[in-house]
C-alpha cells in the first residue's frame, strides 16, 4: 500500500510538479488495483488524479502489460485476427453496425474477436453483448474454453469480461462513483485478449488519443493497427462526415492518414439514429436478409472499408461490392446461424 501511495503522489501533485509513471510503474499500479492490493481510497484517488493528469503512451503500455498478464486470452488459431476495440459503456445516440461487420468479416474468412460486458458507467449505453443476444447469440454463459471452441469453429470470439476477467470487475464500482472515464477506459480500446498475431482496430474521439495509442502499441511490439474517429468513439465509420482513419505504416513512428468521404461512394451523409433496442435488432435482422434500408447502407459502408483494410478486397469500392454480395447471397446470415448451431450442439454449455 505504501508503494501505491507513491504512485498517487507522483501523478497527483499538481500541474507543475506531477510526473508521469514509467511503463513498469503503470503496470505495477494496474496490477495492484486488479488484485485488490490498494485500498478503495487509494484506487479512487489514483483514478481521478490520472484522469486529470492525462495518460501517456508509456503508461497505457504498462496498463496493457498488466491486463495481458492477468487477463484472459483466446489462443492462437494460426492466422491474424482482427480485434475490435469498442467503448465498454456502449452507445446512446447512433445505431451500432459492428456486430454485422464482425459477421461479414468472419464470413469472408477474416477471424474477429470482440470484448466487453454489460451496461456500464458512465454512459450505460447499449453494449455489444445485448446486440448479440438480440440476434440470438448469448456469449454470457460460455467459459473461456467454450468461447475458444466457438472461435475456432466459426471465426468469431467474444471475451465477456464479467465471466472471463472477474478481476476487471473490481474497478467498475469506482468508475460509477467517480462519474468519469479513467485512463483505463482508453487502454481497454487497444487491449488484445488474443495470444496470436492481431490487427488492433480501435475507435477514438479526441485526436491526442491516436498518438497515445501509437506509442503504447509500439512499446508492446504491435505493428498492425487502425484507429478510427468513429461514431461515439466506436469502430463504426460515420456517414454524416468524412471518416478520419489512421493506419499503421512500415515506419512505426508514422501514421498514414486516410479520409473517406461517403458521397464519393454514393452514400447519403446521414447516420442511423439509435431508437430502441428492439427496433435496432429488427433493423439488423433486415440487413441480414438484404432488405433495402439506411441500416443496410451503413453495413455496406463499413463492410467495404473493413474488407479492404483486412486485405480481402483490393480497394474500397471492391469491398463495398463484395459486402453487398455476401449479404445478398445469405452468407453473412449463414455465419450467424453457424454460431448458433455450434453453441446449441453442445447443450451442456447451457
Amino acid at each position: 500500500m505504501t508503494k501505491f501511495r507513491e504512485f498517487i503522489q507522483k501523478i497527483g501533485s499538481g500541474n507543475h510538479t506531477s510526473e508521469n509513471l514509467t511503463r513498469d510503474e503503470a503496470a505495477t499500479a494496474t496490477r495492484m488495483m486488479l488484485l485488490n492490493e490498494a485500498t478503495p481510497v487509494q484506487v479512487g484517488a489514483f483514478l481521478i488524479a490520472h484522469r486529470i493528469k492525462r495518460p501517456t503512451g508509456a503508461e497505457l503500455a504498462g496498463m496493457l502489460d498488466a491486463y495481458y498478464e492477468l487477463g484472459p486470452k483466446l489462443q492462437s488459431i494460426g492466422q491474424p485476427v482482427i480485434v475490435l476495440g469498442m467503448p465498454y459503456d456502449g452507445r446512446t445516440r447512433t445505431a451500432p453496425i459492428n456486430v454485422i461487420t464482425a459477421l461479414l468479416l468472419a464470413a469472408a474468412g477474416q477471424p474477429v474477436i470482440m470484448h466487453g460486458g454489460d451496461r456500464l458507467p458512465t454512459k450505460y449505453g447499449l453494449p455489444l453483448i445485448e446486440i448479440w443476444q438480440g440476434l440470438g447469440i448469448d456469449w454470457t454463459s460460455l467459459t473461456l474454453e467454450q468461447t475458444q471452441q466457438v472461435f475456432e469453429a466459426t471465426g468469431i470470439g467474444f471475451v465477456y469480461t464479467p465471466k472471463h476477467f472477474p478481476l476487471n470487475q473490481i474497478l467498475w464500482s469506482y468508475r460509477e462513483q467517480l462519474g468519469k472515464r479513467p485512463p483505463l477506459a482508453t487502454m481497454e480500446l487497444i487491449w488484445c485478449p488474443y495470444a496470436g498475431d492481431a490487427h488492433i482496430i480501435a475507435g477514438f474521439v479526441h485526436p491526442p488519443t491516436e498518438a497515445m495509442f501509437q506509442v503504447a502499441l509500439g512499446l508492446r511490439g504491435v505493428r498492425k493497427y487502425t484507429f478510427i474517429k468513429g461514431l461515439e468513439g466506436s469502430c463504426d465509420l460515420p456517414r454524416d462526415r468524412t471518416a478520419i482513419i489512421s493506419l499503421s505504416s512500415l515506419n512505426p513512428d508514422e501514421l498514414t492518414r486516410l479520409q473517406l468521404v461517403p458521397r464519393d461512394y454514393g452514400f447519403i451523409t446521414k447516420n442511423v439514429p439509435l431508437t430502441t433496442t428492439a427496433e435496432l435488432i429488427n433493423d439488423l435482422q433486415g440487413v441480414l436478409t438484404g432488405n433495402a434500408s439506411e441500416m443496410l447502407q451503413t453495413a455496406l459502408w463499413n463492410g467495404g472499408f473493413y474488407l479492404w483494410r483486412s486485405g480481402i478486397s483490393p480497394d474500397m469500392q471492391a469491398g463495398i461490392d463484395k459486402a453487398a454480395a455476401l449479404i445478398s447471397s445469405g452468407v453473412v446470415k449463414a455465419k450467424l446461424d453457424e454460431i448458433s448451431t455450434v453453441m446449441s450442439d453442445s447443450e451442456p454449455w447451457r
